[in-house]
């Protein structure tokens, strides 16, 4: 369901005059959000970053198909994801990586980077996330910390509730025993 913010912000980039203005609205109103779930999946925050501008590139190309039956924020989530997604499943093949040699790399990059906010538990955390499969992780961040409902993050992954329900329990249970041995 589109919020009356989305209403505005559509009418605004249908609008010849409010064009930009309104593009420049839909950016300021969820890139702070959009990168924040793009940061978890890629870690780094360059690539977050690279990915974070392909999202709005592809939602502002593709804006005229954006159907009413999500809110923006589900719909660019979406984009999000699966930009994401691609990207991860891109860089494992340009490179070769073994999924062991990308966990590792990604775990350095946590260890050492000053970008990475929080604690020594939270370091702890993100690292077992890595360890989950990249669906188990994004269902586990959209839930954890978007705190979005099972409903907006079957929307968001094309994935059944029941589905998303069994990946969020596995990964909860993956990142306890993990923990645990920390």
């Amino acid at each position: 369901m589109m919020s009356l913010s989305d209403l505005t912000i559509l009418n605004m980039i249908k609008d010849p005059n409010q064009r930009e203005k309104g593009y420049r609205t839909l950016v300021e109103t969820y890139q702070r959000r959009v990168y924040s779930i793009i940061r978890k999946m890629v870690i780094i925050h360059e690539d977050a970053d690279d990915i974070l501008q392909n999202t709005f590139i592809k939602a502002f190309r593709n804006i005229n198909s954006f159907q009413s039956n999500s809110s923006l924020y589900t719909w660019l989530y979406r984009i999000a994801v699966n930009e994401s997604l691609n990207f991860l499943e891109k860089k494992k093949k340009k490179y070769f990586f073994p999924v062991e040699n990308h966990e590792e790399t990604m775990k350095s990059y946590i260890d050492q980077s000053p970008l990475i906010d929080g604690d020594e538990i939270q370091r702890i955390l993100q690292k077992s996330l890595l360890k989950l499969p990249e669906k188990q992780r994004l269902v586990f961040n959209l839930k954890y910390y978007e705190d979005l409902s099972y409903e907006e993050i079957s929307k968001i992954t094309d994935t059944s509730i029941g589905a998303l329900k069994a990946s969020y329990h596995h990964a909860v249970k993956k990142i306890e025993s993990d923990l645990k041995t920390e």
